[in-house]
This record gives C-alpha cells, sequence and structure tokens, in this order.
C-alpha cells in the first residue's frame, strides 16, 4: 500500500461538534463548535468521541427509570446513541459502528472486556453491515460499557434511528488487486462529515451508505441508499493536468420489502475536492424536507422518494439546492477529515511453522479463505465466523493473532466474517493453527456452509422466526451432505427472521425469510424461499418461489434443490444459471410436499416448535424502532 502522509489543518466543521483523544489517555471533553478537530489518524479510529455523551446517556436513562422522561422521547435520545431495545424487556443491544468494518486488535480486546461484563451470553454479533453488536444488556450497564468502548476509539453514535448509519466498504480495499484506487480515505471522510450533523439527525428514516473502489462489487453498493463506485478521468484543467479521483454515485437502493438497485445521480462526482460531500449534502436537505414520507415511516425511505418522482428530478432539485446560501456556509475540504495512515505489515517472524503430515486440510483453507495482495509477499485470511458470532476468548485470540501476524487491523465483511491483512504467506500455516485453536479455523469462508442470518427472534423485536437456529440447522446439514461440486460451493445462502431483510435474502442464491403457517388454532414457523440472487459482480434480487416452507423441513428443501443441481446442471452452468434454464416452477415442484402443513398432533408437535426452542411457535412481533 502505497503511504498516506497526513496533511494538518485547522478548519473546523460549522454542522458537527468533534473532539476525540488518543486511545490510550483518558477522554476529556472539548466541544464546541469553533474548536479545530482533532483526529486520529490510526486505523479504527474514525468516529471522534465526545465524553459529554457518555455522560448524557447515564443522565437521561437514569431519568427515564426514574419515569421523569416519557419513554417516546427516551428511546429517540437512545437509539442515536446506538442503543436499541429487544423483544426481551429491561435489555438492550448496542449497536457499535465499524466505519467499512475497521477495528484494531486493542478494539477486539476491549469488545471482549464488555462481553464479559455486561452480555449475559458472552458474545459478540458481526452483522451484515460491518457492525459488531453486543445484546441483552442491563440499560445502566449500557452507559459503562459505550464509555469503556470509547477509551478505545469505539463508538455507537447514530447506529440507530434515523440518521447516517454505518458506512461500509470493501473488506479487501487497499490490498485488493482489483481496486481502481483505495476508497477507504474517502469513506473516512465521509463519516466524519456527516456525524452529529444537524440535517442527518432526525431525517424522515435513515440512510446508509457504501464505498467501494472495485468492479467485483464486494460492498454491494447498489442495494445502499447512497453509494460511490471509484472512477478517474482526465483533468481537464492544463494547469494540472493528469488522472482525477471521483466516484460514481447512486442514490435510493435498498432491500425489505420495496427491493430495489439504486439508479446512478451522477456518473463522476469528485473526491479531492470534497464535491461528493456536496453533493450528498444536498441530498440529505432535499430528503429531510419530505414531510410526506413521515406520514408513514415505515416506507419513508429515499428511495421511495426516486421511485415517486425518478431519478432525473432528484437531480434537478439537487442543482438547485447547491445554489443556497448553505454551501458558502459549509467547509467540504478533505484533507484534514480523510482516514490517513499506512498499515505496516508484521515485522519478520523468527521463524516459520511447517505442517507434518496430512495437508488437506490446511489446503483447503488456503483455497478457500486466503486471497494475494497486490503487494507482494503479502496475502488476506478471511476468517469464517459461524452465524457472525464471537466469544470473549475468541476476540482476545484474534487480537493476538492480528498482533503477531497482521498490520495489527483487520475488517469486518458483509458475510458476518472478519479478513486479516498483510499477512506474510509464509506464515498462513501459523495463523491458520492459532485460529483452529480458537475454533476459527474452519475453511470455506464465502461458500456455500458460510451461511448468513439475522438475529431473529434470538433478540429482535420484528423478527418472526429463529433466523439464527435455523443457521445453524441448514449449515450443518450442508456440512453433511460433503458438497464438493465447485459450482454448487459457490452457492451463498441467506436466511431473515422477517420481511426486513437484514440477512439479505433478497441477495441469497438461496434465500428465506420468516413467515408463520396458520393450522387451526396453532402456528407453524415457516420460510418464504427466493432463488437466484447475486451480492457480487452483478447485484441481482432472487425470485420469489410460490411456496410456505415449515422451518423444520428447510434443511430438507435445501438438500433437494442442491442434489437436483449437482445432477442436472450442465457442464459449467451457474446456479442462476441452471433456475433460468429449469425455470422457479420445477423448483416448487421439486419441495411442493414439504410445504404440506402437518396437522396438529403429538407426532408432528416438532414442526410447531421453531429452531432452539421449547415452546409451541406464536407470532410475537413487538413495534420495531428502526422507524422511530
Amino acid at each position: 500500500m502505497e503511504p498516506l502522509t497526513s496533511t494538518s489543518s485547522t478548519a473546523t466543521q460549522p454542522s458537527a461538534e468533534i473532539s476525540s483523544e488518543a486511545p490510550a489517555r483518558p477522554l476529556t471533553q472539548r466541544g464546541t463548535l469553533s474548536d479545530p478537530e482533532v483526529l486520529q489518524h490510526v486505523p479504527g479510529h474514525v468516529i471522534p468521541i465526545l465524553l459529554r455523551e457518555f455522560d448524557d446517556f447515564k443522565s437521561e436513562a437514569q431519568q427515564f427509570l426514574d419515569g421523569d422522561i416519557p419513554e417516546t422521547d427516551f428511546i429517540k435520545f437512545r437509539l442515536k446513541q446506538g442503543v436499541y431495545g429487544q423483544r426481551q424487556s429491561d435489555v438492550q443491544m448496542i449497536r457499535v459502528k465499524l466505519p467499512f468494518g475497521g477495528v484494531t486488535a486493542d478494539q477486539l480486546d476491549a469488545f471482549a472486556d464488555v462481553i464479559e461484563k455486561y452480555a449475559p451470553l458472552r458474545k459478540g454479533h458481526v452483522t451484515t453491515r460491518q457492525n459488531i453488536q453486543v445484546h441483552h444488556m442491563p440499560l445502566m450497564d449500557v452507559e459503562r460499557a459505550i464509555r469503556e468502548l470509547g477509551e478505545v476509539g469505539l463508538s455507537s453514535r447514530e447506529g440507530c434511528g434515523n440518521t447516517m448509519r454505518n458506512v461500509t466498504g470493501d473488506p479487501w480495499a487497499g490490498v485488493a488487486p482489483d481496486e481502481l484506487f483505495d476508497m477507504t480515505p474517502y469513506a473516512a471522510a465521509y463519516v466524519r462529515y456527516f456525524v452529529r450533523h444537524p440535517t442527518t439527525q432526525a431525517m424522515p428514516r435513515k440512510v446508509k451508505t457504501a464505498f467501494d473502489g472495485s468492479a467485483a462489487g464486494r460492498a454491494i453498493s447498489e442495494i445502499h441508499d447512497i453509494a460511490f463506485e471509484a472512477r478517474v478521468r482526465q483533468s481537464d484543467d492544463p494547469d494540472n493536468p493528469g488522472e482525477v479521483r471521483g466516484a460514481q454515485m447512486r442514490v435510493g437502493g435498498g432491500t425489505s420489502i420495496m427491493p430495489r438497485l439504486a439508479p446512478v445521480l451522477y456518473e463522476f462526482v469528485g473526491l479531492d475536492d470534497g464535491e461528493y460531500l456536496k453533493i450528498t449534502e444536498a441530498v440529505m436537505r432535499i430528503f429531510d424536507r419530505q414531510e410526506w414520507l413521515r406520514v408513514n415511516r415505515a416506507r419513508a425511505r429515499i428511495k421511495v422518494f426516486v421511485d415517486k418522482f425518478g431519478i432525473d428530478e432528484l437531480r434537478r432539485q439537487v442543482e438547485e439546492e447547491l445554489e443556497g446560501d448553505w454551501v458558502s456556509e459549509r467547509d467540504f475540504a478533505v484533507e484534514h477529515r480523510l482516514g490517513i495512515y499506512d498499515e505496516q505489515p508484521p515485522a519478520e517472524p523468527v521463524s516459520y511453522g511447517t505442517p507434518n503430515g496430512d495437508t488437506s486440510e490446511l489446503e483447503r483453507f488456503r483455497h478457500a479463505n486466503v486471497a494475494d495482495q497486490k503487494q507482494d509477499g503479502f496475502v488476506t485470511v478471511e476468517v469464517k465466523i459461524r452465524r457472525g458470532d464471537l466469544t470473549p476468548e475468541q476476540l482476545r485470540g484474534l487480537a493476538e493473532i492480528m498482533r503477531k501476524y497482521t498490520g495489527n487491523y483487520a475488517r469486518t465483511t458483509v458475510q458476518q466474517n472478519l479478513v486479516l491483512r498483510w499477512v506474510r504467506e509464509d506464515s498462513v500455516y501459523d495463523v491458520w493453527r492459532a485460529l483452529s485453536d480458537l475454533g476459527l479455523g474452519d475453511p470455506g469462508a464465502r461458500e456455500i456452509e458460510d451461511v448468513v442470518s439475522c438475529p431473529g427472534t434470538d433478540s429482535c423485536k420484528l423478527g418472526i422466526t429463529s433466523s439464527m437456529g435455523l443457521n445453524q440447522a441448514v449449515q450443518d446439514r450442508l456440512l453433511s451432505m460433503n458438497i464438493e461440486d465447485p459450482l454448487a460451493r459457490a452457492i451463498a445462502v441467506k436466511i431473515s427472521g422477517c420481511p426486513n431483510g437484514c440477512g439479505q435474502h433478497h441477495l441469497g442464491s438461496i434465500g428465506f425469510y420468516g413467515a408463520s403457517i396458520k393450522v387451526g388454532e396453532h402456528t407453524i414457523p415457516a420460510y418464504i424461499p427466493h432463488v437466484g440472487g447475486s451480492f457480487e459482480g452483478e447485484v441481482a434480487f432472487g425470485e420469489r418461489l410460490k411456496l410456505r416452507l415449515p422451518s423444520k423441513r428447510i434443511p430438507d428443501a435445501v438438500e433437494r434443490w442442491l442434489r437436483h443441481y449437482e445432477s442436472d446442471h450442465l457442464d459449467g452452468e451457474t446456479w442462476v444459471a441452471y433456475i433460468q434454464r429449469v425455470g422457479t416452477t420445477q423448483l416448487e415442484s421439486q419441495v411442493k410436499d414439504l410445504s404440506m402443513p402437518a396437522d396438529f398432533s403429538l407426532q408432528t408437535m416438532n414442526q410447531f416448535i421453531d429452531w432452539n426452542r421449547d415452546v409451541p411457535f406464536q407470532v410475537i412481533r413487538g413495534e420495531g424502532e428502526c422507524a422511530v
């Protein structure tokens, strides 16, 4: 990676209050709009930390518990601090934002400490938007947890609510051989510009952003509200010839019950001149004024505006908005906001381990989990994390591996995994052994057994089914099938516990979302399948099948589809091409008998109980807080 050198600046950002301290020192409060920015140009330290926000949270939480603040007001307050209510009463979830998935070894240690002290289930959860969530925390423990995480530069600020959510990116940015250039510094500047920005604190709904420097599309930019895809063009300034870095800007993507691929707003917006910040703020100002969207928060995403008026009308309004006086009041310069750091490779180890005996598992791991960096002699190692869950012991173990074998920095992925970067080629065996000791050495990252799911009814108020339980059941079945066909191994299974799609079921080669089947006075947990989605290269939504499958029969359905595909596909025919050839009606017929609901009896009782549960299934959905 080419070193990025720091540019000093005393410029201020009138739209946000920013202050932070180095991670090894106690946090101090600064906090006036006229203060200069103090930003840590260190991996994992992107969102400036404000001590008083922790003090405010403690005060507001106590007042709420004392009955001095209405619950509706307190919910809006805590959501802005990244604290989300669960379906279980009196406990909360913290959503810690990891911009573009970046995290350091010290930060993983901090997660381990917080989880041990405050999380009864003793696990952290990597999400499909590169965050780490910690569940089941009592409210007053939340304040202690976010304060302790803040001491190492981690922030949950605006992790929930109608704000700018975590900014995602390609986990291989900066080391990928196929990228046009590294978008990481510009993503960091974007985060720093919009965090605590007054325009983006109470929008009609949340806004999700992605940055991608590769045509491979590892950030799935098309499904985001705002997305930037790297582009270059020749300068038209004769005094400054050469290439100019920019991005194609997309607006209006999303999943849930209205899946949309974001259309292109501008083919090229400048990055180094801050044009992308200016245009984004113009879009946010327009979005924020759409009072008609606030009437129905469940359908208030920016994609609804684009659907109604069209991308051309949004572009016209943006051009008009850029004529406003507000533009001259802003500082769009990126130099003092860029994520400016050079990831350093690890020191040369004294010696390398060498395998003895059967090396087949190691070779499988190399094939599926290890990729060459564009820097000679270095590779990335993708750690496959089952269901996205990590224990304190695993977090600390990963931290030690990072310190010893990497540049002390890793990134989470949309597949709920972790990418170790700057691993020396000769260290792969040692890294694999260390990961195996933690239970994290499985091959098959981003292959068929690497099933993705949201938390579902384990914690989410909107969850209908136990998507985490089904995830484990499907993984177990896939492992027992010993699938070797490379085309079948490329199939991706994604599961959501409700139609909202946090498990990104729309994008799965095979996807499911939680539903139910009524049988007299009883109810069977069920899923509605989708097939043919894709999330790398050309993004496409899967087609919904005309079926409702009982949850306990899903592993059987998956096995039937895969066995038919293995035996019937043509040479080189991918799963998507196979579906296009045989049609979805044939896939429906292959599992039609599995969709027939059973009558309630002692013999069929198991079908009326969800995975990982021991009581009859009921649809219990609370009021979600995403649209509060």
